[in-house]
């Protein structure tokens, strides 16, 4: 079955510009994986320090090995010091 996966994330203005890099490293790294069907980076018009996920992930599986990935966990040692607070994750099928 597969995953539709929305996530918000607000990083700190301080941080903003080196947040956005790692992010777009992510996207890059990530779409190049087999399981990836989708994978857009967004960000607010009104708040530029917000940046928005949109994926979509052929299984449970594949967004599980997703997550164990050198970049994605290298982004999991921002969220403490450069983010406004913990990414908001939206698991969701379409109905």
């Amino acid at each position: 079955m597969k995953i539709y996966l929305t996530a918000v994330i607000k990083a700190k203005e301080e941080f903003r510009t080196e947040v956005l890099d790692v992010l777009q490293n992510m996207v890059e790294q990530t779409r190049k994986e087999e399981a990836c069907e989708l994978y857009t980076l967004h960000q607010g018009i009104e708040d530029k320090n917000q940046f928005i996920f949109y994926e979509i992930w052929k299984s449970e599986e594949g967004l599980f090995q997703h997550n164990q990935q050198p970049y994605i966990l290298d982004f999991g040692t921002l969220v403490d010091e450069k983010l406004q607070e913990k990414p908001q994750i939206y698991k969701t099928n379409i109905i």
